[in-house]
């Protein structure tokens, strides 16, 4: 089980870094629509999103989904940290409490 936890953990970790990404391309002008969705940024964004997609499908034939959707909640964080680190965002306290509640909820649900 513990093989599966950290697929779980590693999709998670690569998915937000996808997801940072495509927020970065995002930021930049493009001189057309084209160019917009064909660039490495997008391009390698969702291939790592397509990839994760993969890996959680094997995970799940080793996690109950009760222990997936607790890892996976998990990502809200991890995108709140790599927006800090990568992209200087702020760490505001609606963000941190946002993410609390967030996993709180998850956590809650699943007792």
């Amino acid at each position: 089980m513990i093989k599966y936890v950290l697929i779980v953990i590693v999709s998670g970790l690569l998915s937000s870094f996808s997801q940072i990404l495509l927020k970065k391309s995002s930021n930049i002008e493009r001189d057309s629509k084209l160019k917009e969705y064909l660039n490495p940024y997008v391009i390698v964004g969702y291939g790592i999103t397509v990839f994760c997609m993969f890996l959680m499908v094997f995970a799940y034939k080793g996690l109950p989904y009760k222990v997936g959707v607790i890892l996976e909640s998990l990502a809200y964080f991890y995108i709140m940290i790599m927006g800090r680190v990568f992209l200087k965002e702020k760490l505001t306290l609606k963000k941190i409490i946002g993410n609390i509640i967030v996993v709180s909820g998850v956590l809650i649900f699943n007792i």
